[in-house]
């Protein structure tokens, strides 16, 4: 089979079943480009050109399959987390929402992520009066995620199912993208029911990690790849239980061995006490890089997520997006988390994986289950 009938066929499977496109919706396909004071590594912009390459392959699919593809692309953003542009912001919710979001002082507010809990509900309110306007479909194929951001959960307000595919690399349409996904839905569930009995979730590793995760009052929520319902969102490739720590209890040491899209030249240790990042140790290149976002913005230092991975066609550790879905694997997140039920804005949200974990549910009388033992999940 050709190059070309792959992609056709990927790009097939994307938008009937993971999207369940419907007949007349509006589809946006957005990537960016690297920034000039970037230095990707040469892997690395060789992944990057294909990625935006594959974004505008995806959007001329849906203009002559679906007869309504559109596609946007902008410099990077600083880092995940942060919001996109208001070029973006245009193309997704139309002129009638953006001109109300600016006459009402919340447009340069949100862009900031400043926006008070009042002001996102005006805005809201504002986005629903026009939910007609905004793209009923959103393909996120941009280097750094969306996901944690303002635009994303008003497009999703709305009613728009929201696919983010941050550092995805095409290739991955051929391999953690041909899971059976009926088959990983009824796994993430179980996954997810057995972490929502706990109270905290202790997770150990071979490589000296030990954290205790504060899950009093929050829910586990399930990413399985089917985004068919409104306002659905998600990443993709998926597979993950997942859920935000309660702010200011989780506490232990993280190792961690591999950044965003590379094994780190030696581990970084996080010690985390009260629910934050109190010290780092090690001298790989990311621990400055995390110094300099710390510095930036104090709630980066947030333990924002605890997740686990249920994709069974997942196994890439070079890329963070495949890796967090690797079947066994936990990552824990920090920045924010306000997306999925946490309370920390931050213009920064970061996973870190973590290989061969034991992971035990701890419920309110003090009794434990073991959900993973050494990477293998516990039926």
């Amino acid at each position: 089979m050709s190059d070309h009938q792959n992609s056709e066929n990927a790009f097939h499977s994307l938008f009937e079943t993971n999207m369940g496109v419907k007949p007349g919706e509006r589809i946006l396909v957005f990537s960016d480009f690297i920034r000039p004071e970037e230095t990707p590594s040469a892997s690395d912009l060789d992944r990057r050109r294909r990625l935006n390459a594959t974004a505008r392959a995806a959007a001329d699919f849906a203009e002559r399959t679906y007869g309504c593809g559109i596609f946007v692309e902008f410099p990077a953003t600083p880092a995940s987390g942060a919001e996109p542009p208001v070029e973006l912001w245009n193309a997704t919710f139309g002129k009638t929402i953006m001109a109300a979001l600016k006459s009402d002082g919340l447009l340069v507010k949100l862009l900031a992520k400043e926006a008070s809990p009042e002001e996102i509900g005006r805005a809201r309110d504002i986005v629903l009066k026009q939910r007609e306007d905004v793209a009923g479909i959103i393909i996120a194929l941009s280097n750094n995620s969306t996901s944690h951001t303002r635009y994303r959960a008003l497009a999703c307000a709305a009613g728009c199912r929201f696919a983010s595919l941050p550092h995805f690399d095409p290739d991955m349409f051929h391999t953690s993208m041909t899971v059976d996904w009926i088959a990983l839905a009824a796994r993430t569930a179980r996954l997810v029911e057995a972490v929502n009995c706990a109270e905290w979730i202790r997770v150990t590793t071979p490589n000296g990690t030990n954290m205790m995760i504060c899950k009093e009052g929050r829910h586990a929520g399930g990413d399985d790849g089917l985004l068919t319902a409104p306002g659905s969102f998600g990443n993709l490739p998926a597979g993950e239980a997942y859920f935000a720590p309660l702010e200011g209890k989780s506490y232990g040491t993280m190792v961690i061995e591999w950044g965003p899209t590379r094994k780190l030249d030696e581990p970084v240790i996080l010690t985390v006490e009260n629910g934050t990042v109190v010290r780092m140790e090690g001298n790989d290149p990311h621990r400055g890089r995390l110094e300099g976002k710390f510095a930036e913005h104090a709630n980066c230092r947030n333990i924002a997520e605890l997740g686990i991975g249920t994709n069974d066609k997942a196994s890439r550790p070079d890329n963070v997006l495949e890796a967090e879905k690797i079947l066994g694997t936990i990552h824990i997140a920090l920045g924010d988390n306000t997306g999925f039920g946490g309370m920390v804005s931050a213009p920064f949200h970061e996973d870190y994986v973590f290989y061969q974990p034991t992971l035990t549910a701890i419920m309110a009388d003090g009794s434990e289950r073991v959900i993973i033992s050494d990477g293998s999940m516990c039926h």
